[in-house]
């Protein structure tokens, strides 16, 4: 694996303060939607102390376990949806 330390090259002659840019005059394009949306939802204080300590036992950081377990809980869901149908 190749490791570019791109400090060691000062760069700043290659800005143009006076003219501006944008991703797409750098050929680069934005999702339309981006990948993950930010939400807020209430649990009970039990509940959060649990996933963290959770968490802190397998190194796992609370919020992305709370991840883990959603798509778990949608993959069971979705699997018995079709056992069922």
């Amino acid at each position: 694996m190749v490791v570019t330390d791109y400090d060691e090259n000062d760069t700043t002659s290659m800005i143009d303060l006076n003219s501006s840019m944008s991703f797409k005059d750098l050929g680069l394009k934005l999702p339309e939607v981006p990948p993950t949306q930010v939400i807020s939802i209430r649990l009970p204080t039990a509940l959060l102390n649990e996933i963290r300590a959770l968490g802190s036992r397998d190194d796992v950081p609370y919020q992305a376990l709370i991840k883990i377990f959603l798509a778990e809980a949608v993959q069971q869901k979705k699997t018995k949806s079709k056992r069922s149908a």
